[in-house]
């Protein structure tokens, strides 16, 4: 089995989509092995996503991403970085595939509803970010 670090974002978690996502995750086949509700400040956001600084999107995310709470989560599966991606969809909901959480819950670019790893290294990267290993079951 493997991890990956997933995250309902602000947008999902304002319109009261939570829920709704950790069903989906969990009918998918997906284990939680850690989850928390956390309110990222602008430098925790920046923090996290560091990679991206020097992108045109940089200012608007880490804005986005502290502006209310969001759900982190490690999520376990047999290739859990590809199901995860899979199952969120293109980053673009009028991308995504039908039936995606992005195409179903995401409203736009920049509010997508989830983030997710986009590989195994990163995934171990992102979740060392909000989680000790005490903090994953």
């Amino acid at each position: 089995m493997n991890l990956t670090l997933g995250i309902i974002k602000p947008d999902a978690v304002s319109k009261g989509l939570t829920g709704k996502i950790l069903d989906r995750i969990l009918s998918e086949g997906f284990q939680i092995r850690a989850m928390k509700l956390v309110h990222l400040t602008k430098k925790q956001a920046e923090g996290f996503y560091a990679v991206h600084k020097d992108k045109g999107f940089f200012e608007e995310l880490t804005n986005f991403m502290s502006s209310a709470p969001c759900v982190v989560m490690v999520l376990e599966k047999e290739n859990a970085v590809e199901e995860w991606r899979k199952l969120m969809g293109a980053t673009n909901p009028a991308e995504a595939a039908e039936g995606t959480l992005r195409k179903q819950f995401g409203s736009s670019i920049g509010e997508n509803a989830v983030h997710g790893s986009d590989s195994k290294e990163n995934a171990e990267i992102e979740i060392a970010y909000f989680f000790n290993k005490l903090e994953l079951v």
